[in-house]
């Protein structure tokens, strides 16, 4: 009898077990899913991006983040949720509470802070919830798959929607491909998050699913016209999968850094440093990047003025400083019509100040470099890192010619939050094949 009870409680434990774990990852397949398609699928070209500005995006992400924060205080490992800490992140996050307050509208900074927060707090849920990698990379292939269909169920359906139709104000976006998302700048880099999770998924030996994931993104990738997206995707895997197969995985982490810098010196460094300039003018037909260094250009010289604050957190370009601002002879660009400044790193500068954004460079880029390289090595471990290594490699590249960071829940800007933090994970806690 005594056997019998035991093997009782054993069999009710296990499917506790069970149940929790599959709780888990239903509830990061759900969060991962909204935050990506977000409460307002197929925004029509042009429309606004309220971003959390109207009222079902308040309550949606609002009881969102309610979820994550409970799902994870019911179902996630306390190890993975300390994984999670970071003082350098601490103060990332007073620096962009301090710029809400010394913007022309510190309520309306706060508040995009406060959706900020939120959408990085269900990113870090979907780390801390799946137990395992079978677990992850379930929530990367249902969410992605729902992604993908929807996006491009979207083309048939309402294909008005799902591609930018005729843009009379960019007509070089008419007919691209956006999918679920608001703008094909979105699109792209999400769908490039998913070629690498279906490299991911393959490596796990989930060929089927991985494969059919990678293919479907990486035809939409092509398709949004997004030529930078469209280079970058093949590189980065290279970049990343290439020293590890050599055994030397930490060099992967230097070429990062180089690709980084060199991406600097060719992009911004040709406003700041003339020698830039002049070999871009030879290797390139078009070296003002469509017209990006007259807005670098005008974003710098308002940067001296207020080198240490910044404008305020999600300021600058709505400012009097801009809105009134003449347009300069030697500029190519009005700057008083556009929404940032096309290169993240700059932007976070001009609304945040430069210590601001000596603190970015550190936890966005430098010390997930080092986690990268800190990872356990363990094979679960090394090949979620390389996923996640992916996704940061890509994500901060573009940033040199796109503007998303600490965008409240832009979706690239959540993808990357994801690759951070679960840097961050692969070298703190060891990751298992599937929960015993």
């Amino acid at each position: 009898m005594s056997n019998t009870a035991s093997l009782k409680r054993t069999d009710n434990r296990t499917r506790s077990i069970i149940s929790m774990r599959t709780a888990a990852i239903l509830l990061a397949i759900l969060i991962l899913s909204v935050l990506l398609i977000s409460f307002r699928p197929y925004q029509p070209a042009g429309a606004t991006e309220s971003e959390g500005g109207d009222l079902m995006n308040q309550l949606g992400f609002g009881g969102l983040g309610g979820l994550a924060i409970l799902s994870v205080m019911m179902l996630a490992r306390p190890r993975t949720i300390g994984a999670m800490a970071s003082p350098f992140w601490l103060l990332m996050l007073g620096f962009v509470v301090f710029s809400s307050q010394v913007s022309p509208d510190p309520q309306a900074a706060l508040r995009a802070v406060i959706f900020t927060l939120i959408g990085m707090i269900c990113a870090i849920s979907v780390l801390c919830l799946p137990r395992d990698a079978d677990g992850f990379s379930l929530t990367l292939a249902i969410s992605a798959t729902l992604v993908l269909v929807l996006s491009y169920v979207g083309l048939v359906i309402v294909p008005d929607l799902a591609t930018h139709g005729f843009d009379a104000l960019e007509p070089q976006n008419s007919y691209l491909w956006r999918g679920v998302f608001s703008h094909k700048n979105i699109a792209a880099p999400v769908m490039a998050a998913f070629v690498f999770a279906g490299v991911y998924l393959m490596r796990r030996r989930w060929f089927i699913s991985g494969a059919l994931v990678a293919m479907a993104a990486l035809v939409f990738v092509a398709y949004t016209g997004s030529k930078t997206s469209t280079a970058l995707v093949p590189l980065v895997v290279v970049m990343v999968t290439v020293p590890g197969i050599f055994g030397l995985r930490p060099l992967a982490a230097l070429v990062v850094l180089a690709a980084q810098i060199g991406f600097f010196c060719f992009t911004i460094g040709t406003v700041l440093f003339p020698p830039f300039a002049r070999i871009v003018e030879n290797l390139v037909s078009d070296p003002t990047f469509t017209g990006r260094t007259s807005i670098w250009r005008f974003a710098l010289e308002k940067l001296t003025e207020r080198p240490w604050t910044g404008y305020g957190f999600e300021s600058f370009w709505s400012t009097p400083v801009v809105q009134q601002a003449a347009n300069p002879y030697y500029l190519d660009w009005d700057v008083r019509g556009i929404v940032h400044g096309h290169d993240g790193y700059l932007d976070i500068a001009v609304t945040m100040g430069i210590p601001a954004f000596i603190c970015a460079v550190i936890v966005i880029i430098l010390l997930p470099l080092i986690d990268y390289a800190r990872c356990r090595r363990n094979r679960e471990n090394v090949l979620l890192a390389d996923f996640f290594m992916m996704i940061l490699t890509f994500s901060t590249l573009n940033a040199f010619l796109e503007s998303f960071f600490f965008r409240r829940v832009d979706p690239v800007w959540l993808m990357l939050v994801l690759a951070i933090f679960g840097l961050r994970m692969t070298a703190r806690v060891t990751l298992s094949s599937h929960e015993k």
